[in-house]
């Protein structure tokens, strides 16, 4: 017998209220209680001016808990002019003085564990050994000088395991990333075998001293090298010539590759700016750097490849993200004098710098991170909060809390000076094109303005 409708007699829907019990249950007493929550917008009215104010609260803080020096590491007896990071241990960092002499420094402990005098006059580079076993200095002396990484056993001398004797000062020094080969900069850039004593080969474009020399870490067969004349060479190791040079209006002081990116490498430059260059189009940089207010002196990567830091003649150090012009962060202090040198350590989480006062500092890479063990429960609202403050970014009020960084006296006067000066070249650049026939004064832009060539 059917009702009316055409549905069979007998059945009825009904509606069941059903309820899981893991949902409201706790599974301990100790947990949190679970609340239930109904995300449909409707009834969440003033979700965006409560997260709003939240982005804000922890914009705020963030600045209020960015203390990014963590300590100094003290000890040498004249300015710190090179360091090299272990390739195997995150806490082993290496240094070299203006006075000769190499320390190895264990960052947990925070102390010095060996000195040795390697050179007379200045350690000009100094490189670890790729499996970690020993490491390279060169100084003044024109000697290259191998060492082992382990302290001599008790009652042994502190020799080097090869001294190799050169005709000329050794600038720079470093390590091929997979083998047995290391190259020098001074008159020339010399390719080494380890077990030799004279260089496979030499290679040389232009008279002029080189300062410095890196290995790409992924294509380890190219590497690039600056020179005094204001030059930045890259010569291919299989073919033992080079291939192809910039020349920049001034001299590049030292260059890092980047990591990640096998053709990106990342020039400090004497004219305060850092170039990132791609190695296939060196007619214009991929990337102008401008923040600094006196000559860069220093450049190393994070190892993920989207950040660097750079140390410079006016006492302090940036850190920029690749593919931004200005720096999102900026350290300094009362005491640090002249960055020579700057490295980022393996876990991508500390930086360390050198400088003309004879001290090595330790910086958080990211200045208002909380060190140490996590609970999930910080975990959960550290990753809230860091998406709310992407979120709400472009809001005037955050944006100008986030960029705010206090500056010394020194840089801050240097910065408005520049600002002046770069306006009035902007204007006397904007009469002349008013005042000559159209077309006569090009347009040209910032990431031109610096190359002078590209030779091949």
């Amino acid at each position: 017998m059917c009702g009316g409708g055409g549905q069979p007699a007998g059945r009825m829907r009904v509606k069941v209220l059903s309820r899981n019990p893991d949902d409201y249950v706790r599974e301990t007493k100790l947990d949190l209680q679970r609340v239930p929550r109904n995300y449909d917008p409707v009834l969440h009215p003033f979700e965006v001016p409560r997260e709003y104010t939240r982005a804000l609260n922890a914009t705020k803080l963030e600045r209020v808990f960015a203390k990014p020096f963590l300590s100094s590491l003290d000890g040498h007896r004249d300015g710190v002019n090179c360091m090299a990071k272990h390739p195997k241990s995150l806490s082993t960092v290496l240094s070299g003085a203006c006075d000769g002499e190499v320390k190895i420094w264990n960052l947990t402990k925070r102390q010095c564990i060996r000195t040795l005098q390697a050179h007379e006059g200045f350690v000009r580079g100094i490189c670890a050994r790729f499996c970690g076993t020993s490491f390279f200095t060169v100084g003044d002396d024109k000697t290259v000088k191998q060492w082992k990484m382990e302290s001599p056993e008790y009652g042994e001398e502190e020799e080097p395991i090869h001294t190799i004797l050169g005709k000329t000062v050794y600038t720079g020094i470093d390590h091929h990333w997979k083998e047995a080969v290391f190259a020098t900069c001074g008159h020339q850039v010399d390719i080494w075998d380890e077990q030799r004593t004279s260089p496979m080969c030499s290679l040389t474009w232009g008279f002029d001293s080189i300062s410095s020399v890196k290995f790409n870490p992924i294509e380890t067969y190219l590497l690039g090298s600056c020179a005094s004349d204001r030059n930045i060479v890259l010569y291919d190791m299989r073919q033992s010539t080079p291939l192809k040079k910039v020349i920049l209006k001034m001299r590049t002081n030292t260059l890092c590759w980047n990591p990640m990116e096998a053709f990106i490498f990342t020039a400090a430059n004497e004219d305060y700016n850092l170039y990132s260059f791609d190695m296939r189009f060196l007619a214009s940089p991929v990337m102008v750097h401008m923040d600094h207010v006196s000559a860069v002196l220093d450049v190393d990567y994070s190892p993920t490849g989207k950040e660097f830091v750079s140390a410079s003649f006016d006492k302090s150090i940036r850190i920029f993200p690749v593919d931004k012009g200005h720096s999102r962060e900026i350290y300094h202090t009362k005491r640090m004098q002249h960055v020579i040198t700057v490295k980022w350590t393996s876990d991508n989480k500390y930086i360390l710098c050198g400088s003309d006062e004879m001290n090595i500092r330790l910086w958080k890479a990211n200045a208002s991170e909380k060190l140490g063990v996590l609970t999930p429960r910080e975990k959960a609202a550290m990753n809230y909060n860091q998406k709310l403050k992407e979120k709400f970014q472009y809001h005037p009020q955050i944006k100008r809390i986030a960029r705010h960084r206090h500056l010394p006296k020194s840089i801050f006067c240097q910065v408005k000076e520049q600002r002046i000066m770069k306006e009035a070249r902007r204007r006397k650049e904007q009469n002349r094109r008013k005042h000559s026939k159209p077309g006569s004064v090009p347009f040209v832009s910032e990431k031109k303005k610096h190359i002078v060539a590209v030779v091949k």
